[in-house]
């Protein structure tokens, strides 16, 4: 099933880790076959790993991009998600960090990804964090 981008005027993206730029119009993109494609305003640059939940979306970000090098990320993943459920009470919260886990394992690390914003809103929510890098205002975007 193709995958259609629609983009803003300068709008970037990685493309099976080439980073791409829009020109100066609106366009719009249709991927034929299975692409790693991930927004500008969905990549966070290690820079920008400011808290426990981006630290869990970091790596599974490194093993959607890098697919064939995942497994030098997944060690990084394991122990930041496990961490973060150490400290984690809420079941909802809890729930959504072993749909994480799940994807991971079965390499859908697009929805990993999605799933890795749900934290990241939570752990905003909860501790007021103002952070670079996938803020919860762009996560529904």
């Amino acid at each position: 099933m193709p995958l259609k981008l629609s983009l803003k005027p300068g709008e970037r993206f990685v493309l099976n880790g080439a980073v791409v730029q829009n020109g100066d119009r609106r366009g719009t993109l249709i991927l034929q076959n299975k692409a790693s494609v991930l927004r500008e305003k969905d990549i966070m640059q290690a820079e920008d790993v400011s808290s426990p939940a981006r630290r869990v979306y970091f790596p599974v970000m490194m093993m959607y991009l890098d697919e064939g090098a995942a497994a030098r990320h997944y060690d990084d993943f394991v122990r930041r998600m496990t961490e973060f459920m150490g400290v984690i009470s809420n079941p909802d919260v809890l729930a959504d960090c072993v749909g994480i886990s799940k994807h991971v394992l079965a390499r859908e690390y697009y929805k990993a990804l999605m799933t890795c914003r749900k934290l990241i809103d939570y752990e905003d929510s909860r501790l007021g964090h103002v952070a670079t890098g996938v803020p919860a205002s762009r996560a529904a975007g």
